[in-house]
């Protein structure tokens, strides 16, 4: 069965979140351990999914002045393909969006920009780099409704 569970960066043991980030950004794509954990996780709200009781998935939202900012998606390689991470970050967006944050901003890797367009988000400016991997910036402008309409559609 796949569970959800939230978890407040200052309060929480991150554990889980960080073990699917080591997985999959550090040892998979070659991130370096200083630029994936960046030292902002305390600051964020964190997802993990997981199946039965082993962490399969995760993400993260930070909250700055301006932005709702989602990020840190990520899926270990034996679970991709079965909408678990669409799920999560549904969850992130739903999330964002109770907490008054009717834009979402996030970071994707360009080979990634077509999963996130498919949830409703937009790329402006230019390609960038970010730990030696080709990135876009990406918005959704959610509301309650359109919301709901991607958790149904």
């Amino acid at each position: 069965m796949l569970t959800l569970r939230w978890f407040f960066g200052d309060k929480e043991d991150l554990s889980d979140a960080h073990m699917i980030r080591r997985e999959v950004f550090m040892d998979e794509q070659g991130v370096s351990e200083a630029d994936e954990l960046d030292g902002t996780d305390n600051a964020c709200i964190h997802l993990v999914a997981y199946e039965g009781e082993t962490p399969i998935s995760t993400g993260r939202i930070m909250i700055t002045r301006d932005d709702f900012i989602i990020g840190r998606v990520a899926t270990i390689k034996s679970c991709r393909g079965r909408g678990i991470a669409t799920g999560v970050m549904q969850a992130l967006i739903d999330a964002c969006v109770t907490m008054g944050g009717e834009r979402q901003i996030l970071h994707a890797q360009t080979h990634a920009r077509s999963f996130y367009e498919k949830l409703g988000f937009t790329a402006y400016g230019e390609e960038f780099d970010d730990a030696g991997i080709p990135h876009i910036a990406m918005e959704h402008f959610g509301t309650e409704r359109t919301c709901k309409k991607h958790a149904s559609g």
